[in-house]
């Protein structure tokens, strides 16, 4: 028995269930919440499905929080703790590559941004493999497989998606300058 392990539970449990996109903004900064709501836009633009479209968001914010509870808590051992930093390091390349496409026309390869993700969904889910459940690993695949999908990002990047490209790039720009991200 241990009185830590199971605050951490009952914190991850109560967390996961409070996450939605008005909870997010309680935990999530404002920048970051900006971002969460232009995602969701596209998703549902995109999937023509207010749920899944909620579903794949609220699935983000729930392994945000429970992977943010973890490393608060110091539950992390120094390799999991190398894997975090690998994992930041990726999503930040990846944050970069997705502003590099948004800015510099006719650069945008799909293959390369979806590689990328798939590398950073990867990296996240050894990283929490003895920590989360397999259903939280199962929301970490749906959210990373969602934003992965070649059509999705294919469209993010082509006309009809522009201005909420501009939107999440500026956010993603704030982020990186910020060093949040």
């Amino acid at each position: 028995f241990s009185s830590k392990s199971l605050a951490i539970q009952a914190e991850k449990k109560l967390l996961s269930k409070m996450a939605g996109r008005s909870v997010a903004h309680l935990f999530i900064d404002e920048t970051s919440s900006e971002v969460l709501d232009e995602l969701y836009r596209v998703s549902k633009e995109y999937t023509h499905s207010r749920p899944q479209a909620q579903r794949v968001i609220k699935d983000l914010i729930k392994v945000a929080i429970k992977v943010a509870v973890l490393h608060r808590s110091g539950c992390f051992g120094p390799g999991e703790l190398a894997l975090a930093a690998r994992f930041r390091h990726k999503l930040r390349q990846g944050a970069m590559t997705a502003l590099s496409f948004g800015e510099v026309a006719f650069t945008f390869e799909a293959a390369v941004l979806a590689g990328l993700l798939t590398e950073c969904r990867d990296v996240l889910l050894e990283l929490v493999a003895a920590h989360l459940t397999a259903k939280s690993h199962g929301r970490i695949r749906h959210v990373f497989d969602h934003f992965s999908d070649t059509g999705l990002l294919t469209a993010l990047y082509g006309p009809d998606f522009a201005p909420h490209l501009r939107k999440i790039c500026a956010g993603l720009r704030k982020l990186l300058d910020e060093g949040r991200l």
